[in-house]
Parts: structure tokens; C-alpha cells; sequence
């Protein structure tokens, strides 16, 4: 198989007022080139007749797909690339509806009339029913909840709208799943759209030139394709409002043999179980629960935890314990050990059983600090404790989750087989299954090989520099400038950066979040003395989460300084507390 670049292929030029087709054009052929066995034969019909109409039909049809919903008024339907073409815009859509990628004359629910007309417009075609409900100047959302009950049935715009001027249609693409399909099996996700082009055309987003094979993909079934795009649109109905008993009932079998469609449906089986909580469907959720969160070995920590939580509220507690402690003996990750370091002492007590022995566990370095009040605690902060001596810089999550993407840029976009596969990866597809960093082992130890010898602070600078502004899972180029690298090189021992690293590649997702609010350097201190010191900042009422309370745990048992700053505001002086 060839490797081909991903460099190999620019997007469209936005001088051309069709680019927007070049781009389109360019994905279709993308996609029939390497999903063509994955396409039925309406599908392919669809590429087909595509490539065969006028240029202004086509570009119409792409206009519309980039827009938001289905149905479109043709009076909006005015381009002056299209116009300077064909003329009116009816000439672009007649060969649309002739190949029925338009339907002409829909049938419009009431809600969809009411996306489709102005306000002013509602009022004349409903004044009748306002009037006699009393909202002759009501707003839209008004006339929607008022009337809705009252129309149950769609009906074409000439019955809704008898007077509408004349002309006045609305359309309906018919073929927008289809389009959805294939931009799903270009990107291998639904976040991604057609803008991803121009941003790259305008330099707002750039992404890493990595060669992939000329068949890598994201897909290689067609029941996966079909099983992602149910998972999306039962995510969809459960953000719109319905039920989770409904949803359940619906909910996809997925390929068990491609882990990242399992945990797809893990996420949105833990999802509805908490909006079936919510709801007080207690047995619903922890069936989805369960079923989200078992076998272990399929993952699905959060779904295990919320199981045992709810069991433990319902006060089913020897169900619980016995669950926890099963879960105990898995030899589970930091977050769910975490939790059953809290559940099983508790369930214990509850059911009379011989308390666990009790680990010691480390109380973070804390100090208290008196502010004025600011609107940003940890810039108060930061502020206060700046000295030109020893400076003070906010990274957050950015500052060892971007020295480790800058150290191991070479393994994070190696060019594994199903890691990359078109020319927009903000990061590898594969960055949070379980088998990423096993992939590429030997690759990884290469590039932390590279705190032993002292060849770090030369590869991260020139990684830096070389890849400024390209797009990366782990590196933030705003929050990260060249003086907080220097400062950073200079005052972080290579021993602590390879912990850190080790610890982010035991569980990417979860760690790279939670680190310390700030850094302040001490590059003056006494040798042998630490030259740094990280500060997680709390500001009044707040307190640490568990990921943080998991990355300070980890600070002190490898010997790495890290402190909790609480704040209290200062009261003004003749205030009544002062």
C-alpha cells in the first residue's frame, strides 16, 4: 500500500467563489475512492448524479447542505456566484428536483413554519387565532406555545400561508443524511464539518502533515457506520428532551470487536442512565448502568461507580458492597479506586462488617492567603506571589500536558495504520483507546529516553519552534511562549518531567487534567533546593476535585513540591465586617 501525505492535498483557494464545491467534490471523491465497499447503491446513485449536474445546481446543493436544517426558503436561497451563473435561483434547483435531491412543495409541521416565517409574517397568517387569544403582539416563542396544540398536522405552505407573495416557496433537501453518511466516513466523526476547509484555507487552523495508507479509514464496515450514526441521533433526542426509557429501547448493538463504538455506547448508555435518575427511574438507570459498566474488561468506570452509588442511596448496600468489592479486587485505575476508597469503608459500616485498615493518605502542603477581591482568584494570586526573582506564570492543564507534547510530537502523530486518515487531525483517532500507547511503545520510550541523556530541552525547543501553531491534543501554543519553556526547562529536573510524563501515558484522558493552577520558579534556590514550586489555588467555598486530589497525591510521592493556596477576600475597611 502507498503512503500517501497528508500534505499531498490543499484546500480550495476561497478566490474561487466556488471553492465550496471544490472542497465538497473533493470529499465525495474522497470517500467513493476509499469507502466505495461501505456506499449501497443509493448512495452511489447519489455521486453519480451529482457529478452530473450543472455546475449552479451543484453549487446550490452544497450551499445548502452547509447550512443548518433541512427546509430553506427560496427567497434565501441567493448566492451572486450562482446568480452571475444561471440567473434566478429556480434555475439552479430545477435539476435538484428533477433528480430528487429537492423535494419542491413539502409538507411543513407548525414548528417548522414557525422556523421558516418572520414574526410579522406569523401574525398575519395566525391574526385571526391571536387576536382571539388575546397575543396580538406576541413574540414568537409566545405564538408557538400558544397555537402549537392547536395544529397537530403539517400541512404545504399554500394551505398554512394562502396570501403568500407570490413565488414565495420553501424547499426541502432531501438528501441531507446522505451527505451526513459521507462526511462521517471522510472525518470519522460527526464534530468536524465542512468548515474545516476554510479555516485551513485562511491559516486560522493548521494541522500536521502525517502520511497515512491510501486505504486508512475510519470505518471498515458498513454496520459500523450504521451504529455510529444511531448512537449520534439518540445522543440528539436525548439533548432535545426525550424520555430515557424511550431511548433505551432504541439504543444500537454495536460490533463488540471495535472498542472505541463500545465506549461510544458506554457514554451514552452512563448518560441516559443519569437523565433516568434524574427523572426518578431508578430500576431504568441501573440497568444502564450495569449494562454500560460490565464486563470490566470492556471499561465503563463512570458507569460502575454511578451503579454503586445509586445501589448505595437506595440502600441496597450488601448489592453494593458485594459489586465493590468484587470491582476492588480488578485491579482498578486511580479514579476508581479513588471512589471505592470512599464506598467501601462506608458500606462497610452500614452492614456491620470489620472496618478496612486504613491507608495514610497525604495531606497536601496548604497555605492561606488575605486578598483584596478580584474576579479571578487565581490571578490575584499569581499577582501577589510574582517576585522578578521568582516569577509566577498560570498554566493550568497547559504547561506538563504541553512539554509532553512537544517531547513526544513524534509518537503522538506517528503514522499507524488507522490513526490518521484525512488531512484535518487535530490528533491521532486512536489518542484515547486502550491499545494507543501500547501501539506505540517503543516510540514513546524513544522520546523520554531523552531525559536520561539530556537531549530534552533540545528536542522540546526544537519541536517548539519547528510546529508552533499546529494543531495538537496536548499542546495550547497561546498558553504556552517561549519564556515559560525556558523557564520551565531550566527549572524542571528531567526527573520529575519523565514521572509526569509516565503518569499522563498511563491514562491520557484522565490525566491530563487537574494539574496545579501555577508555577512559581525559584531559579535562585540553594542547591539541592527545589526551583519550583506548583500552586493549586481554591478560592473561597471551592475545594479540590478528585483528579486534582489524584495529581497532588502524585506530586508528593515522587518528591515534587506542590502546595493549595485557600483565599479569603479581604473585607473593605467600613464595610459592615470590617
Amino acid at each position: 500500500m502507498n503512503s500517501v501525505p497528508a500534505g499531498a492535498f490543499a484546500t480550495a483557494s476561497l478566490e474561487d467563489p466556488f471553492y465550496y464545491l471544490t472542497n465538497f467534490a473533493f470529499v465525495l471523491g474522497w470517500v467513493a475512492e476509499r469507502h466505495g465497499d461501505l456506499l449501497d447503491d443509493a448512495e452511489r446513485r447519489f455521486l453519480t448524479t451529482f457529478e452530473a449536474l450543472p455546475r449552479a445546481a451543484q453549487a446550490l446543493l452544497v450551499r445548502m447542505v452547509m447550512r443548518k436544517g433541512e427546509h430553506f426558503r427560496t427567497s434565501r436561497l441567493v448566492y451572486p456566484e450562482i446568480s452571475a451563473e444561471i440567473g434566478a435561483t429556480s434555475a439552479a434547483l430545477a435539476p435538484l428536483v428533477e433528480a430528487g435531491f429537492v423535494e419542491p412543495d413539502p409538507e411543513l409541521s407548525f414548528d417548522e413554519l414557525c422556523r421558516q416565517l418572520r414574526l410579522a409574517e406569523l401574525r398575519r397568517v395566525f391574526a385571526a387565532e391571536l387576536a382571539a387569544a388575546g397575543l396580538g403582539r406576541a413574540t414568537k416563542t409566545a405564538l408557538r406555545e400558544a397555537l402549537a396544540p392547536r395544529f397537530p398536522d403539517a400541512r404545504r405552505l399554500a394551505a398554512w400561508w394562502p396570501g403568500a407573495p407570490e413565488g414565495e416557496r420553501i424547499v426541502r433537501l432531501t438528501v441531507m443524511a446522505t451527505c451526513d453518511r459521507l462526511r462521517l466516513m471522510f472525518f470519522g466523526n460527526l464534530r468536524q464539518d465542512w468548515a474545516e476547509f476554510v479555516l485551513a484555507e485562511l491559516g486560522v487552523q493548521r494541522f500536521e502533515r502525517v502520511a497515512f495508507t491510501a486505504d486508512s479509514r475510519a470505518f471498515q464496515r458498513r454496520c459500523e457506520v450504521d451504529a455510529y450514526l444511531a448512537l449520534h441521533r439518540l445522543g440528539e433526542r436525548l439533548e432535545a428532551g426525550e424520555s430515557p426509557s424511550a431511548l433505551n429501547d432504541a439504543l444500537p448493538a454495536v460490533p463488540e470487536d471495535n472498542a472505541w463504538l463500545v465506549a461510544r455506547r458506554q457514554r451514552l448508555g452512563v448518560a441516559l442512565g443519569r437523565q433516568a435518575e434524574r427523572a426518578g427511574e431508578v430500576e431504568l438507570a441501573l440497568t444502564l448502568y450495569r449494562e454500560a459498566g460490565w464486563p470490566v474488561a470492556a471499561g465503563g468506570a463512570a458507569a460502575r461507580i454511578r451503579r454503586l452509588r445509586l445501589l448505595e442511596r437506595q440502600g441496597a448496600h450488601a448489592e453494593a458492597h458485594a459489586l465493590a468489592e468484587a470491582l476492588a479486587e480488578t485491579g482498578p485505575g486511580e479514579a476508581e479506586a479513588q471512589a471505592l476508597a470512599r464506598l467501601r469503608p462506608r458500606l462497610r459500616r452500614r452492614l456491620g462488617l470489620t472496618p478496612l485498615p486504613r491507608e495514610a493518605e497525604s495531606a497536601p502542603e496548604r497555605f492561606e492567603l488575605c486578598l483584596p477581591v478580584s474576579p479571578g482568584v487565581e490571578r490575584a494570586v499569581c499577582e501577589h506571589l510574582h517576585r522578578d526573582e521568582a516569577p509566577v506564570a498560570y498554566v493550568e492543564n497547559a504547561l506538563f500536558t504541553g512539554l509532553f507534547g512537544l517531547l513526544c510530537w513524534e509518537a503522538l502523530f506517528a503514522p499507524l495504520p488507522g490513526a490518521f486518515f484525512h488531512p484535518f487531525h487535530t490528533g491521532p483517532a486512536d489518542l484515547y483507546r486502550e491499545d494507543f500507547v501500547a501501539r506505540r511503545r517503543e516510540r514513546f520510550a524513544a522520546c523520554l529516553a531523552r531525559l536520561d541523556d539530556g537531549r530534552y530541552r533540545e528536542a522540546i525547543r526544537g519541536t517548539w519552534r519547528a510546529k508552533h501553531g499546529i494543531a495538537s491534543p496536548f499542546v495550547h501554543w497561546e498558553r504556552l511562549d517561549e519564556p515559560l519553556l525556558d523557564q520551565a526547562l531550566a527549572c524542571l529536573p528531567a526527573e520529575h518531567l519523565r514521572a509526569c510524563c509516565e503518569r499522563l501515558l498511563a491514562d491520557l484522558k484522565a490525566n491530563r487534567a487537574g494539574l496545579p493552577d501555577l508555577i512559581q520558579f525559584l531559579p535562585e534556590a540553594a542547591p539541592g533546593e527545589p526551583r519550583y514550586r506548583l500552586i493549586e489555588v481554591k478560592g473561597p467555598g471551592d475545594r479540590l476535585q478528585d483528579n486534582q486530589r489524584r495529581w497532588l497525591a502524585f506530586f508528593h510521592a515522587q518528591g515534587m513540591p506542590a502546595a493549595v493556596c485557600h483565599v479569603r477576600w479581604r473585607t473593605p475597611p467600613g464595610t459592615a465586617d470590617g
